[in-house]
């Protein structure tokens, strides 16, 4: 009975990843993102490197509301209450991740398919958009920027997931571990 009474009272703490934020998290979000104009280090919270110049990139409602709030105070504009709902609109319900991807071809992720993997459960992306034209490097590697939805149900926010982008022939190609709990 103790352990369930504590377990309503439990808060998770404030840096951690919250699919919906409550308007104190609003209000921390648009500041961090205000005031990280002056930060050039800015952003390696929500970044994940797989090596090899694989990364991907995170996007939580609070780092969705924090660039909002930074592209805003680069422009030397406030963010207005519509501006902050308009973002947080898109973000509802949604884990939301930026891939960037190296291949020897121009159209090498062009058929990528994303899965999440969380607690021994297969996830299908909602949504999947990968480059089509990737960008040749001076190394002559191709990088592709690739977009990646999956639905937040049932993700625990505290989880370590894994975003496997695998290829035609079902073999995996990237793999990135996240640790959702180290973000906000």
């Amino acid at each position: 009975m103790l352990a369930a009474a504590l377990s309503l009272t439990w808060v998770p703490p404030l840096d951690a990843l919250r699919f919906t934020l409550s308007p104190r998290d609003r209000d921390e979000a648009v500041r961090v993102g205000r005031r990280s104009v002056t930060d050039e280090n800015w952003g390696g919270e929500w970044r994940v490197d797989a090596g090899s110049g694989q990364l991907v990139d995170v996007m939580t409602p609070f780092h969705r509301l924090a660039l909002a709030a930074r592209n805003s105070a680069f422009q030397d504009r406030e963010l207005k209450p519509r501006d902050v709902e308009s973002a947080l609109k898109d973000q509802e319900g949604k884990l939301v991740f930026w891939a960037t991807l190296r291949g020897r071809r121009v159209d090498f992720a062009r058929h990528y398919a994303p899965t999440l993997l969380a607690h021994q459960r297969e996830i299908k992306a909602s949504f999947a958009q990968n480059e089509r034209t990737a960008l040749r490097g001076d190394d002559g590697q191709f990088t592709a920027r690739c977009l990646y939805v999956f639905p937040a149900a049932g993700i625990e926010p505290t989880a370590t997931v894994m975003l496997v982008v695998r290829d035609v022939e079902d073999q995996a190609v990237a793999r990135f571990a996240v640790d959702l709990s180290r973000m906000r």
